[in-house]
């Protein structure tokens, strides 16, 4: 199931990088990333938000992920024992 979640995360990342000007005229520009990312701010977005994808599967299908967020664990509930 790991590999089949990545594969689809780095497709997702992949496409918004590769896409944004067509993901950015099917969705319409992001008036926060306009103002405070300057003109060409929405486009800027996409692409920063396909690239944390990428990064996150990659680091997902290699277990490296789960070794980064050990510490948070017990934040989150962590494994409790019935």
């Amino acid at each position: 199931m790991r590999y089949f979640i990545s594969i689809i995360g780095l497709s997702v990342g992949i496409v918004l990088v590769w896409k944004t000007f067509a993901i950015a005229q099917l969705f319409g520009s992001i008036d926060w990333a306009e103002e405070h990312l300057g003109s060409g701010g929405s486009y800027l977005l996409y692409k920063v938000i396909g690239i944390i994808f990428v990064i996150l599967s990659a680091l997902y299908i290699f277990g490296i992920l789960d070794i980064l967020l050990l510490p948070f664990r017990n934040l989150f509930g962590g494994f409790r024992r019935r």
